[in-house]
């Protein structure tokens, strides 16, 4: 595959990504939902990585670290979003995290992360456009 169709490819299943998330979120799959809201993320970094750097992205899930590889050094609140969204890659992968994630996963709590997820979505988006 050429570049463009990787970096096609990223942006694609990000979008499906996404329209799972709005699934989850609505039937009370809050913790899948945020988790796969971190796929849809991490696979957009992947696209603008690709499209901006290399071929070959970053074996990593860590939202902070394929901003940096990306050569996006990010502080604050952006920062903080991404290490929180983050740790939702985790939580629900393992049996031990899992029963923490259910209790804070309210609806509230989700759709509060959920809206930090999308505007990190529209700026990478905005990314990949212009770059």
């Amino acid at each position: 595959m050429d570049k463009q169709a990787i970096v096609k490819y990223w942006i694609e299943t990000s979008d499906k990504d996404y329209h799972t998330v709005q699934s989850l979120f609505a039937s009370g799959d809050y913790h899948w939902a945020l988790f796969i809201g971190h796929l849809v993320l991490e696979k957009l970094f992947k696209a603008l990585y690709v499209k901006t750097i290399a071929q070959s992205p970053p074996r990593t899930h860590d939202l902070a670290r394929l901003a940096e590889k990306c050569n996006l050094y990010l502080h604050g609140e952006m920062l903080d979003k991404l290490e929180l969204i983050t740790r939702f890659n985790l939580s629900v992968r393992y049996p031990d995290y899992q029963q923490e994630v259910y209790k804070i996963c309210t609806k509230e709590f989700s759709f509060e992360v959920l809206q930090s997820i999308n505007e990190v979505r529209v700026w990478l988006q905005n990314l990949i456009k212009t770059s």
